[in-house]
């Protein structure tokens, strides 16, 4: 099979890079390079922020209402390539055919939201707030943003947190995909283009993070909207900041769920097996640790054994798959070696997922569902991210210790509760650290019109993306205060020291 040469999509057009220098992109259902990715070069990095300045004044004095016209065909166009787009995202990512497509219907939701950006973008005004005198906010778009998107998502979180909003505001975006899955990415721009996307409000390339921190510095550059680990997203967010930059990072999460002895043992199993092994755990809400109540730990395990071993795993793209491979060979690896220091730490493995081979695909990245028991605070195996489909089960006394050592974690995306006492369950919505919190929902990811909101070590920035905090994000606000002078008043030489401001 002939492996394709992707190229980076800049000014509306998909250029030849000048790099010497390509990176591989594999089928993790097969371990098969398919593609190949250039990593641009700083000047065509350079080139995609000049691009971005340039469309800005125009699509910034755009209507709002014309600039989400692009939008509505653009979902339209999502719809019509819906299974094109989810056989590619199976194909370079891995997810199986219902997560993949899921990641794609997750580019639509904050599209539609977007598309609402004419009633978003409405200011507030109050007419004599001193006599004579009115004033009107204004939302106005700042100019081009930078978005960095991590390997997880390759449709929802380029094209779905970062560009709907940014461009119906009238900003213009360069974003850097990524380099192990790219391909979704860019496919998307292509829609775009067809939806009537003018030349530059998107471009798209892909680089190391050499190239990429030209985009934390450039003068160009007014905002930066990054996924991926928190080392990184904290180097991004002070360098960035140190910039004067507006920033938002969205980083590591170990998400964990509250199981109390009333919880439905069957069903919170089933749950927590959806929120801890979907996307073969490769994915910032989800579920890989739980706080069990000792009276039901045992049930609960079993049950949840019995569960997972229904589950087939096999290549992305086979309909009937229930876990899918991990992204690369190199991501296998460093998942197994947290599987193995888990061991080492103390954690009892009762189901091992290491030697898993899928017949036909050998050389495919899978690892089988993987459950440590009896995992106490002191392992780090339970409290680092390990991006992987394994799940640590935790066993606390009560609802208190539960609580105590959920919030101990530095990390707060998203933390949930399996129970039917709505005591504990406000209880624990008022006091969880978590920024998403699911009660009886092992995800609890927001939909588009609400916010992103990650807490603690999982996020640096002031303003979540989507919702209302996304809008905030990409605009700056414009107070006018105004006053006409009457005849008399037009007259007068002497003016108030403060002019109507009191």
């Amino acid at each position: 099979m002939a492996i394709e040469k992707l190229k980076p999509f800049i000014n509306g057009k998909f250029m030849e890079s000048s790099s010497g220098k390509y990176m591989e992109i594999y089928d993790p259902s097969t371990g098969e390079v398919i593609a190949e990715t250039p990593c641009c070069t700083t000047a065509e990095v350079e080139s995609a922020v000049t691009a971005a300045r340039t469309a800005f004044p125009k699509w910034s004095n755009t209507p709002c209402p014309k600039r989400v016209e692009v939008l509505y065909k653009f979902r339209y166009l999502l719809i019509q390539n819906m299974d094109e787009l989810t056989y590619m995202l199976c194909r370079e990512n891995g997810k199986n055919w219902e997560e993949a497509k899921g990641d794609i219907l997750k580019v639509k939701e904050p599209v539609e939201v977007a598309c609402g950006a004419p009633s978003l973008m409405m200011g507030e005004s109050l007419m004599n707030i001193t006599q004579g005198f009115d004033s009107t906010l204004y939302r106005e778009p700042i100019g081009v943003f930078a978005g960095i998107a991590p390997f997880n998502f390759p449709a929802m979180i380029p094209m779905g947190w970062m560009m709907p909003m940014c461009i119906a505001a009238g900003n213009t975006l360069v974003l850097k995909a990524a380099s192990m899955t790219p391909m979704t990415s860019l496919r998307l721009a292509a829609l775009l283009q067809e939806a009537g996307l003018p030349d530059g409000v998107v471009n798209i390339v892909t680089c190391s993070r050499k190239e990429a921190e030209l985009l934390l510095t450039h003068p160009d550059v007014k905002g930066i909207t990054f996924v991926g680990s928190t080392s990184i997203g904290r180097h991004v967010y002070t360098t960035a900041a140190a910039n004067g930059k507006r920033v938002q990072c969205l980083c590591e999460a170990k998400n964990h769920a509250l199981v109390l002895a009333d919880a439905p043992v069957a069903r919170s199993a089933a749950g927590i097996i959806n929120s801890a092994f979907g996307c073969a755990g490769e994915r910032c809400m989800a579920l890989p640790a739980i706080a069990v109540e000792e009276s039901i730990a045992d049930r609960l395990v079993e049950e949840l054994v019995k569960q997972v071993k229904t589950k087939k795993i096999g290549p992305a793209y086979d309909k009937t798959t229930d876990l899918g491979p991990v992204v690369t060979a190199d991501h296998k690896k460093f998942v197994l070696d947290w599987i193995e220091k888990g061991i080492q730490e103390g954690a009892r493995l009762i189901l091992d997922g290491r030697s898993i081979t899928v017949p036909g695909h050998e050389k495919g990245f899978y690892i089988g569902h993987t459950i440590f028991d009896y995992v106490t605070p002191e392992m780090t195996v339970g409290q680092s991210e390990i991006f992987g489909p394994v799940l640590c089960v935790k066993r606390v006394k009560n609802f208190e210790e539960g609580m105590t050592l959920m919030n101990a974690n530095p990390f707060a995306n998203g933390s949930v509760i399996f129970t039917q006492n709505g005591y504990y369950a406000r209880e624990f919505a008022k006091r969880t650290h978590g920024g998403m919190v699911g009660v009886n929902v092992g995800i609890p990811v927001p939909a588009g019109m609400f916010p992103f909101a990650g807490h603690k070590l999982s996020f640096f920035g002031d303003l979540h993306c989507l919702g209302k905090d996304g809008l905030r994000f990409y605009t700056e606000s414009k107070v006018v205060t105004s006053h006409w002078f009457t005849e008399e008043e037009a007259m007068k030489t002497k003016v108030s020291t403060w002019d109507g401001a009191l």
